[in-house]
């Protein structure tokens, strides 16, 4: 199901409005700590509990918790009407990266006014940051999770794959779910999408490669159409504030939600870049470790009048160093 047609027919203004629906999911409770949760331990975060589609669906109560949980999606999209659709989102942070590794290393102080404006320091480069050997370990964590989740669940895999264009979000998705047994008719092959970046700007690392870097290094990956060939957003001197990279990531939601008609969707994307869409989908605060996963189920509903007018902060120079950045030469 997509909204396509319902905006399309609409004379009146109109926008699309998210929430999240609450009590599915450990990471939708408040008493759930995102510093310590881990979402491989228990089930993706799944709450073990009833729905009122289990009677007709498992009547026998012979359906794994993921199963029924997959019903009731689709229950609620065939009851929805035409003008509201509901998605699961699986957000995926990828691993950790060389720039991690230095922001760490130096401290967010030092490494906001100095070392993110760098390719590197002569020892190690962040620029594009890749994987570090703890990221991809991270991402085979994801993948071996997956593998179980599918074998002993039965998980409604995605069903459609979107990642980042930044290497690190790229190389996490393909360490993450290559090799699963997935339904033939829903293979693995993600969609590259511009807008589902980190925060862009100054930092090197959130600057991307080349298109045509992307297609050689990732052959299989579909890239979206009007992708430029090289980065057309990132600037050396600025940088998105987040009231902006909410909005840009409420633009892809559109995108997603509109173009889209499957309900089950991987995003392989950023700590920035989830934390604006759990604020568009107004889901709790809940900061991700790299390598991390969030699933919420998100019900959207077009509204038929204009959108609610929003202050987008214009963007920002890179702080001035209060302290001496540079004591140690290496990271």
């Amino acid at each position: 199901m997509t909204m396509t047609g319902t905006m399309a027919e609409a004379h009146n203004p109109s926008y699309i409005d998210y929430t999240t629906m609450t009590g599915f999911f450990l990471q939708d409770e408040p008493t759930t700590d995102p510093s310590t949760f881990d979402y491989a331990a228990v089930n993706f975060g799944l709450i073990n509990r009833a729905y009122e589609t289990d009677p007709e669906f498992d009547p026998q109560h012979e359906k794994t918790q993921w199963e029924r949980f997959e019903h009731l999606v689709s229950r609620l999209n065939r009851d929805s009407g035409r003008t509201v659709q509901y998605k699961l989102l699986y957000m995926g942070r990828h691993g950790e990266g060389y720039h991690n590794v230095a922001n760490a290393f130096y401290g967010t102080p030092a490494w906001d006014c100095y070392w993110s404006k760098l390719d590197g320091n002569g020892t190690s480069n962040w620029s594009d940051a890749h994987l570090t050997e703890n990221g991809i370990q991270q991402a085979l964590k994801a993948n071996r999770f997956w593998a179980q989740e599918i074998a002993t669940q039965k998980i409604v895999t995605p069903k459609s794959y979107y990642v980042s264009p930044l290497d690190r979000c790229l190389a996490t998705a393909n360490y993450t779910f290559s090799g699963l047994t997935l339904p033939t008719y829903f293979p693995f092959i993600p969609v590259v999408k511009e807008l589902l970046r980190e925060g862009i700007g100054i930092h090197t690392c959130d600057r991307r490669s080349s298109k045509s870097y992307i297609r050689s290094t990732y052959p299989s990956y579909h890239i979206e159409d009007g992708f430029a060939e090289t980065d057309p957003l990132w600037t050396a001197d600025v940088r998105e504030t987040d009231s902006a990279q909410e909005a840009r990531l409420k633009l892809l939601l559109d995108d997603v939600f509109t173009h889209d008609a499957y309900s089950f969707i991987s995003l392989t994307s950023h700590s920035g870049s989830i934390e604006a869409i759990l604020r568009a989908v107004r889901h709790r605060t809940f900061p991700l470790g790299t390598g991390a996963v969030i699933p919420v189920l998100v019900r959207a509903e077009i509204i038929q009048r204009s959108a609610p007018s929003t202050s987008i902060a214009p963007p920002t120079p890179a702080p001035t160093c209060t302290v001496n950045p540079t004591p140690s030469p290496t990271a």
